[in-house]
């Protein structure tokens, strides 16, 4: 093993991941969505629902900054930030079910426009601002359902991934014992003998 290698994997970078910024949309788009569309006081679906979108984000921020020490945590984050974003794919489909607004099925010309804009590369609030901010609530809450459907699928597949990493390399006690095992197979210095140390005499700094 190099003496500059190191066990512990690469960690951090979620700003990278495709799921935190679907959810950071999600997140800001619920809370101007609840502010405007459900009641300030007496609905505690208001504070459920500003919750479950800050959790779906969070957990794939932690998991990610934690990935390198505990797979295992970095798995049970992601299934958090999947049970969270689909209490809020709930209360979007309870929104528009109670007030008697329809939910999109995929050949809606809404459903196919979302669809256009959900593939472009680096999409952000700005690409769903006009929806989520307009003065219809149907158009806003299935934009926001739709934006947490696909987070929740896509987050299924990094956790699939996640889960298939663990099992092909283990996690940070299984790096550690492999990492003393390569360094215990290294030879021990030799000395040559004319009784020198064995250095590379090309280099003078040795």
């Amino acid at each position: 093993m190099p003496e500059d290698s190191t066990f512990l994997p690469p960690a951090g970078g979620y700003e990278e991941l495709l799921t935190y910024q679907k959810a950071v949309i999600i997140y800001d788009g619920t809370v101007f969505f609840v502010k405007k569309w459900l009641p300030k006081y007496g609905d505690r679906t208001v504070d459920q629902m500003v919750q479950a979108a800050r959790s779906g984000k969070q957990n794939i921020v932690e998991g990610s900054a934690i990935s390198a020490t505990s797979k295992e945590l970095e798995i049970k984050l992601t299934g958090t930030a999947i049970g969270s974003l689909d209490e809020l794919k709930e209360d979007y489909q309870d929104f528009l079910r109670t007030r008697k607004l329809s939910i999109w099925p995929r050949d809606h010309r809404y459903a196919r426009r979302f669809a256009e804009l959900n593939r472009l590369p680096g999409a952000s609030y700005a690409d769903f601002q006009r929806g989520i901010e307009g003065d219809d609530p149907e158009i806003a809450a299935n934009i926001l359902l739709n934006l947490t459907k696909v987070t929740i699928f896509l987050l299924k597949k990094q956790l699939a991934a996640q889960q298939r990493q663990f099992l092909a390399e283990g996690g940070i006690r299984e790096r550690m014992t492999r990492a003393r095992r390569e360094t215990f197979k290294k030879p021990p210095l030799q000395k040559p003998r004319d009784g020198r140390d064995q250095r590379d005499e090309r280099d003078p700094h040795r």
